[in-house]
């Protein structure tokens, strides 16, 4: 019933919904407006010559880090009822006789049902863009994948949006934090500038921030088959320097990233913090 409160409080605020979403619709009209023809004006020049899939790699590449900011800012979105709480009904809820810990559970899993929800919803409508630019659907394989990348997704981002909001007090820092992350995520994400161009330090503090990992595994699913068409008469060393400079793969020392050992960062991740969490909880009572 508590989960079933949130859900309902979250998706009848319009405003939280929408703020939640700000991120997400600012990489889209970037992308409408400006990124889209730029990336893909740069990227024939590069090549030096003209193909359809370049504009179905760029839809992708950006896209597919729009589905991976949406498994973050969707569950921080829900997680504002929380903090709303803090200040209202939290002192109600601790004299009832439900426990404290089945409290704070419910701000969890309402918070990873929202997320889920809208990331679903937000690669449905990344599918059916790429399919309307000349792309192809996800075979049986790669929808396993793509559901697999999800759920790791938003674990991963509702592990550690949760431990953050933990020490969250106040309505005011809370509506700083959204406003970090909805400014920053785009550009750790590499959505907005192509990783690869940017100086080494920089791309090893991206490296480090577990959900690029995630926008790396939907990068690889819905761009790979493609590059691979587009680079077949190409040396090999040109693929792989084009998927590491926009984040599809990233390379620590000799070893390479892969779909894979992201995936098993994204689990770590959402280990680790969930056990932070829980430890931070037990402190503070």
């Amino acid at each position: 019933m508590l989960i079933k409160r949130n859900l309902l409080l979250f998706f009848r605020d319009r405003a939280n919904v929408f703020f939640s979403l700000l991120a997400v619709l600012i990489i889209i009209g970037l992308y409408v407006l400006f990124l889209g023809d730029s990336m893909e004006q740069s990227l024939r020049e590069t090549l030096g010559f003209d193909s359809d899939r370049i504009a179905i790699i760029m839809a992708s590449i950006i896209l597919a880090g729009m589905v991976a900011v949406t498994s973050v800012t969707s569950c921080l979105g829900a997680l504002s009822i929380s903090i709303a709480d803090k200040h209202s009904a939290i002192k109600d809820f601790y004299t009832s006789p439900v426990p404290k810990g089945k409290i704070t559970l419910n701000y969890m899993l309402a918070s990873a049902t929202v997320g889920l929800i809208m990331t679903v919803i937000a690669l449905i409508l990344c599918v059916a863009y790429i399919v309307y630019k000349g792309g192809s659907l996800p075979g049986w394989e790669d929808c396993a994948l793509l559901l697999l990348t999800v759920v790791l997704s938003v674990l991963c981002g509702n592990s550690i949006v949760f431990f953050i909001t933990i020490f969250v007090k106040s309505q005011s820092a809370y509506s700083a934090l959204s406003m970090i992350v909805g400014t920053l995520i785009g550009f750790i994400m590499g959505i907005y500038i192509p990783i690869g161009i940017l100086p080494d330090s920089v791309q090893w503090v991206i490296k480090c921030f577990p959900m690029t990992h995630a926008a790396s595994m939907f990068k690889q699913i819905f761009a790979d088959a493609e590059l691979k068409e587009l680079f077949a008469n190409a040396p090999p060393e040109a693929l792989e320097s084009f998927r590491e400079t926009f984040g599809i793969v990233f390379s620590y020392g000799d070893h390479m990233s892969g779909f894979w050992f992201s995936a098993l960062i994204l689990a770590a991740t959402t280990v680790l913090f969930y056990t932070l969490s829980l430890i931070a909880i037990q402190a503070k009572r």
